[in-house]
């Protein structure tokens, strides 16, 4: 292991609040003793507070304050960075085996007692979502560092599944994981506007010797929403939408993406959001009509017209073919 990484692992042992000798820790870490010596003199020049007593029941010891720092993570805190790398390498995480050494070192430098504590809870805890792509993580890891850098790229784009490629360049501004896929949400120098790419349609990619600056404030994440709706540019006055249904069905309802974000208030039959008209017209029913009988509109009025013109056509469509 590196020196950084021994001198953690020193911490690790010392962390559990027992008083430990050189003999033991370098046992413990199989290196030599005159090693532990040299690193515990390096903690302590870095400003660890580590204690050494003399005498036969000597030993080295961190200060309490210390032992609550940061860097020590408790069992609850460990639990939940182990489940959290769960979801993460689920979804493609590009630095995934970055995040496989994180953990193995949080569960070795840990104590003994909160390592089996680890493991009880990661056993009951799993993760099933659509396949990742293991060709994109090279690709991720580019964007990645290009959005932290503000670093302009140069890619090959296949829009809407052409065959050809189309050369833009672009200031990538932030990575958005939706429905199993990759976004890149960036500024697009042939359009002159922000825009939102697929990573799995990108060919090719270089970096360039130009830079760019982050809007302040930019959110990669509430731009993706909003253009989802083609009809969101223009803001207007939210009207009020309640649904009532089964119990399971109001629980699928307030959890989906859009509707969920306007919630105002549920029981467990009962659902009411505040959505601009407009996307009550177009957009909503389209998002209501899969749970069919599971819900009623109570108002307004116009969905239920709608909902029900949108399935007589339907209705129409499939009796013709």
């Amino acid at each position: 292991m590196s020196k950084a990484d021994n001198m953690l692992s020193i911490l690790w042992l010392l962390q559990t609040g027992k008083r430990l000798t050189a003999k033991q820790l370098a046992e413990a870490l199989e290196m030599n003793i005159r090693t532990v010596y040299r690193y515990i003199d390096a903690l302590c020049a870095s400003g660890v507070p580590i204690v050494a007593d003399a005498g036969h029941n000597g030993g080295y010891s961190l200060l309490q304050p210390f032992a609550d720092a940061p860097l020590l993570f408790d069992l609850n805190e460990q639990k939940s960075l182990v489940h959290a790398a769960v979801f993460a390498q689920e979804a493609g995480y590009p630095f995934g085996e970055d995040l496989d050494r994180a953990i193995a070192k949080l569960k070795r430098y840990t104590n003994e007692e909160q390592r089996g504590a680890i493991e009880r809870h990661s056993r009951g805890f799993e993760v099933i979502l659509p396949p990742a792509n293991p060709l994109l993580a090279s690709l991720l890891q580019e964007l990645e560092i290009s959005v932290a850098n503000e670093l302009t790229l140069c890619m090959e784009y296949q829009k809407n599944y052409q065959n050809e490629f189309q050369t833009r360049l672009i200031d990538p501004y932030g990575l958005v994981h939706w429905k199993a896929n990759w976004y890149i949400v960036a500024f697009c120098h042939l359009r002159g506007e922000i825009r939102s790419f697929r990573v799995d349609r990108i060919g090719k990619m270089t970096p360039t010797d130009s830079t760019f600056q982050r809007p302040a404030l930019f959110s990669a994440r509430q731009y993706f929403l909003t253009s989802l709706l083609s009809d969101s540019d223009q803001l207007e006055k939210p009207i009020s939408v309640h649904i009532i249904g089964r119990k399971q069905a109001i629980n699928d309802l307030c959890g989906h993406w859009f509707l969920g974000r306007t919630l105002v208030d549920r029981s467990h039959e009962h659902a009411h959001f505040q959505v601009e008209e407009k996307l009550v017209h177009t957009q909503v029913p389209h998002f209501l009509l899969p749970f069919g009988k599971a819900i009623r509109v109570q108002e307004p009025s116009f969905l239920n017209e709608r909902l029900a013109a949108i399935a007589a056509d339907l209705h129409q469509y499939y009796q013709s073919n």
